[in-house]
């Protein structure tokens, strides 16, 4: 089972709550998505990511097929039994980590060969292979595989990427067909660089063939921050309004908060979990790094009226000793601070589309940034 429906637009932008419906449970969006490569959101239980607010993590289709393997994870008939997370699951699709990690990668029409970044072993990922990779995985929410491309780059490069990234998207909608997982969502991948017209006919040619649903990658991969927004922008108008909008690993809060505003509806990084383990809090007035001596004597949680469990138990002064003396503890408490201050902020900006109060809520948002 998998449906999508927008239940409020905001008339000032095109920010929109929508609900997505799952066979592991329904995700109100505009949502955040941790990420939890190899089955598991670092140094967090399942139970802490519930009660941090979390209603739906991402895995990693090339991870977790090199290591356990798929025959390992099928013996619990799927991710959820495996790592005991009884919400939905998004899978990508493995195509930028075989781009950005694997040994010896060679890009053909047929697929990716690549060498295993953990052992050398010798492995072709198709595109076929990718859907049924992720069908074994369960994946509530499934990626075609893509071609990613670096930034900056040339033209031709990227209209090349796009038209084998729209070649392998009818395969991958093929064998999800032919493998009758139609219950079960699977998005196309807008890809096109940095250029208005590839993007624009990447988005052609996907919802001409029809998915599920519709993402944006090769963004945030380097190039500054108004270009990428200014790409979202144009590709997002170009997606169908019935679909989810998903922007592939983005951001910044405050790179949320803009793209929530031109539409998008899903987002995924690493950013709250890596920097909590980095010594970097977020909070609504601006980030914390706790390593600063300034915390050493302070007594206040990371941020006050926090209602997560670290906030609830332990001080500034405390955190700060933790990560100062390298405890395992201080990485689990900081990443609990962060995915609920991350999916806080979702909940809070479709609060405001919902009241239609978008614009005041985005005013706010950045006036307490500006005062901090």
């Amino acid at each position: 089972m998998f449906d999508f429906a927008v239940v409020s637009e905001s008339k000032e932008t095109r920010a929109r709550a929508g609900l997505i419906k799952t066979s592991h449970g329904v995700v109100e969006t505009p949502v955040f998505m941790p990420v939890g490569t190899l089955a598991t959101i670092k140094s967090l239980s399942p139970e802490e990511i519930v009660e941090a607010g979390a209603s739906i993590i991402l895995a990693n289709t090339y991870h977790l097929y090199l290591r356990p393997g798929c025959d390992v994870i099928n013996l619990f008939s799927g991710l959820h039994n495996f790592m005991n997370w009884q919400g939905p699951i998004l899978t990508d699709s493995g195509g930028f980590q075989v781009f950005s990690l694997a040994k010896l990668s060679k890009i053909t029409d047929e697929g990716y060969t690549f060498q295993s970044h953990i052992d050398g072993s010798s492995h072709i990922l198709t595109p076929e292979k990718a859907v049924e990779v992720q069908i074994s995985l369960g994946s509530d929410i499934m990626m075609c595989l893509d071609q990613c491309i670096q930034y900056p780059a040339e033209k031709k490069e990227a209209e090349s990427a796009l038209e084998l990234t729209t070649a392998w998207a009818k395969r991958c909608k093929n064998r999800w067909k032919e493998k009758g997982e139609n219950k079960k969502a699977l998005f196309g991948i807008v890809q096109g660089g940095m250029f208005k017209e590839l993007r624009e006919k990447s988005a052609a040619d996907l919802v001409e063939t029809g998915f599920s649903g519709y993402a944006l990658g090769g963004l945030s991969v380097g190039e500054p921050a108004e270009i990428m927004l200014e790409i979202a922008d144009y590709a997002l108008k170009k997606l169908p309004s019935e679909k989810p909008k998903y922007v592939m690993g983005v951001g910044t809060p405050g790179n949320l908060v803009e793209l929530v505003a031109l539409g998008a509806d899903m987002f995924d990084c690493v950013l709250p979990t890596r920097n909590a383990r980095n010594g970097q809090l977020f909070t609504a007035d601006g980030t914390i790094n706790i390593c600063n001596s300034q915390y050493k004597y302070d007594t206040a949680p990371v941020e006050e009226g926090c209602i997560c469990y670290t906030c609830r138990n332990y001080s500034r002064a405390y955190l700060r000793h933790l990560f100062m003396a390298k405890e395992l503890l201080a990485y689990r408490l900081n990443t609990i601070h962060n995915i609920n201050y991350y999916t806080k902020l979702m909940r809070d900006m479709r609060m405001a589309i919902l009241e239609d109060a978008f614009e005041v809520f985005r005013k706010e948002f950045y006036r307490r940034r500006r005062e901090s």
